[in-house]
């Protein structure tokens, strides 16, 4: 449904093209409806003007309570919980009522919420989402639902959606097989378009694609919100996923952003590689994690001084994650002017059967693990393969907890000057160190940077701040500049271009205090000169769509950018965003 529908004075509405502004009356919802409607409710912030107009006179305390004074309310109840869960429950609530509020106290308060709202809680929260689950906040499609997708995807409100994240929940993070229950990854992913990139909420759409769960617990679990099978896969699967994305270009067209996030490695390379060249389409655990990875890589030579040709990479993990930043990574060092032939040398991966080698005895080694196979001795163990090749960057994705030991962080540091090492799995409890531990092992001399947030470590007098390789340092900017300027095909290099970009908005302040990244109070105006970069790229390179080409791009995004101030509802003028043909009754 259309805004046109929702507001209009009695039943009329006109456009002025050169101001964009629409003449309008009241919302077409009226009285309570208002109130419990959470992009129209403004709470105890409606004007006496606006109570009378709109119905709400006696629905509401007479105290006239202004947005600031909301926020300072939000933030008195958020500090009564004593754990972050509880914590997460409630900002959900506040989504639930007042949208807006809901931005505005996270955009103002993002290094206390990001925590809360995605990595780590959002990973507990997905382990208890049958208890979590309050209302729909996107739609669950099943693989009952074959022959009917499109049919689904009307059921949902809005006409105009940009841009859908989309799991099938078997690898919630570290977690495994979540089935249904990680929804709470799509939900949280779209908070942070809005929240980190200023995309309106209302154009975006979480999707759960339930095929079943092979997870014993969940399927035993009383509480549990999806099918109770075991996953289906092959053909029906495959079905499944195909008559989706043919349905998004029907409802929503071409141009509509589809983020997979979350499905099983062996779904994710394959499905990527069938769906990017026709569709508008990314994975960010492949693609974003790969970008913020290299981001952080190229920030630490900064610190170490070696040239990007001359280190050597060695992941713990050859999942989708390490695979992805070691592409992008060959990506970047042919960039420097190395041969790619030279560059598959420099980087070197560990799977549960050991070192990635030719002719492997355990196994062999097959699909997208072949690319960087070495002509090397077979070692099973992790410690034995760092003392070996002596790696200058230590990068963990595999989700294993405590992978790098005191003895592999010891022999970093002896091997290195500054050794590198990126603990990057997800949430918290699955990462393979802590800061404090490689900072502890080598004497301070660590660049470190981790998937989930750590505190800041004291040592010899001296304050260490651990870099965040969080995702949401590049999908949300990379979207914005898909949906605003019709990027159609999102390349490998789109994502190289965004990791440069990042790396390059460290400053020297941040490398003093061992940050490789941004600090995540900056993130808005960090996803803002990302979008800008990757556009200016998208257009250098003809994958945009949108002409004329925008003469000032900063000031053409701006018009895009979710306003979490209030909006006045009265007559004769409402100045409705440029996005005014989104509904506004999700």
């Amino acid at each position: 449904m259309s805004v046109a529908a929702n507001i209009a004075p009695e039943g009329q509405i006109t456009k002025n093209s050169s101001t964009k502004e629409v003449i309008i009356g009241r919302p077409r919802s009226y009285g309570i409806e208002i109130l419990r409607n959470p992009i129209l409710n403004k709470g105890m912030a409606f004007t006496l003007e606006e109570r009378q107009t709109l119905g709400l006179h006696g629905l509401l305390p007479p105290a006239l309570v202004d947005q600031d004074k909301q926020v300072y309310q939000v933030m008195q109840n958020f500090y009564r919980w004593d754990n972050d869960l509880d914590r997460f429950i409630f900002m959900i609530g506040l989504q639930d009522r007042s949208e807006k509020l809901f931005y505005r106290v996270i955009t103002e308060n993002i290094e206390l919420m990001m925590p809360i709202i995605y990595t780590p809680t959002v990973g507990l929260a997905c382990q208890k989402y049958g208890m979590v689950y309050r209302k729909p906040r996107g739609l669950y499609i099943t693989i009952h639902d074959l022959g009917h997708v499109y049919d689904i995807l009307c059921n949902w409100p809005v006409d105009i959606v940009k841009a859908i994240v989309v799991t099938d929940g078997e690898r919630i993070l570290g977690l495994g097989d979540l089935g249904a229950y990680g929804m709470g990854i799509p939900v949280g992913k779209l908070s942070l378009y809005t929240a980190c990139a200023g995309i309106p909420p209302q154009s975006c759409l979480p999707i759960t694609i339930d095929v079943g769960t092979n997870n014993k617990d969940l399927l035993n679990d009383p509480l549990y919100i999806g099918l109770r099978q075991k996953r289906v896969t092959g053909p029906e699967y495959d079905k499944l996923i195909d008559e989706f994305m043919k349905a998004v270009v029907k409802r929503y067209g071409e141009s509509c952003l589809i983020q997979f996030e979350d499905f099983g490695n062996h779904n994710a390379f394959r499905l990527l590689e069938k769906y990017r060249s026709h569709y508008c389409t990314f994975n960010d655990d492949i693609q974003g994690t790969a970008a913020v990875a290299v981001a952080g890589i190229l920030s630490s030579l900064m610190i170490t001084k070696v040239c990007l040709k001359n280190n050597v990479f060695l992941f713990q993990g050859a999942g989708e994650a390490s695979i992805g930043i070691a592409k992008l990574l060959v990506k970047a060092i042919v960039a420097s002017g190395q041969t790619e032939e030279n560059a598959l040398k420099q980087i070197w991966l560990v799977d549960s059967k050991g070192l990635i080698v030719k002719k492997r005895p355990k196994g062999g080694v097959e699909g997208e693990k072949v690319l960087f196979a070495k002509d090397h001795q077979p070692l099973d163990k992790l410690e034995d393969v760092v003392e070996s090749i002596k790696p200058t960057v230590l990068i963990g994705a595999a989700a294993i907890p405590g992978a790098f030991t005191e003895k592999i962080l010891k022999d970093m540091a002896k091997f290195n000057e500054i050794p590198v090492i990126f603990a990057l799995s997800n949430p918290t409890s699955k990462a393979e160190c802590t800061a404090e531990d490689t900072y502890k092992a080598t004497d301070g001399k660590a660049v470190f940077a981790s998937g989930s947030p750590f505190d800041k470590v004291e040592l010899k007098g001296k304050t260490f701040h651990p870099g965040q390789g969080n995702n949401a340092y590049i999908f949300p900017g990379v979207a914005l500049a898909v949906i605003a300027v019709d990027i159609r095909c999102i390349t490998e290099e789109v994502f190289l271009a965004a990791a440069e970009s990042l790396a390059k908005m460290v400053t020297k302040e941040d490398l003093a205090e061992g940050r490789v990244y941004p600090k995540l109070c900056q993130i808005r105006s960090v996803s803002l000169q990302l979008a800008e970069d990757v556009i200016n790229y998208a257009y250098n390179n003809n994958l945009a769509y949108h002409y004329p080409r925008p003469s000032n791009i900063q000031e053409f995004l701006r018009d895009f950018i979710y306003n979490t101030d209030y909006e006045s509802y009265l007559p004769p003028v409402y100045n409705w965003p440029k996005y005014n043909e989104l509904p506004i009754n999700a």
